[in-house]
């Protein structure tokens, strides 16, 4: 498995997170020229701070992380 890299807001470094602790999410917005998608990976520090990474869509393909509903 591969090490997915976030940065820690609260500890104000950057943090490895395996990728099978990692879920990843489609954000969906509402524009004028229709539904825009953004894609994501999220997990959580072992200090409890929840950690969001935005990824390109071929990167979140190649993820073998479940994918969440959000």
């Amino acid at each position: 498995m591969a090490a997915q890299k976030f940065y820690n807001i609260k500890k104000r470094e950057s943090i490895n997170v395996d990728e099978k602790n990692c879920t990843k999410v489609i954000y969906k917005t509402k524009t004028a020229k229709g539904i825009q998608e953004h894609y994501a990976i999220r997990a959580k520090d072992n200090d409890g701070t929840s950690l969001t990474k935005f990824i390109s869509k071929p990167t979140f393909d190649a993820l073998k992380c479940p994918v969440s509903k959000k």
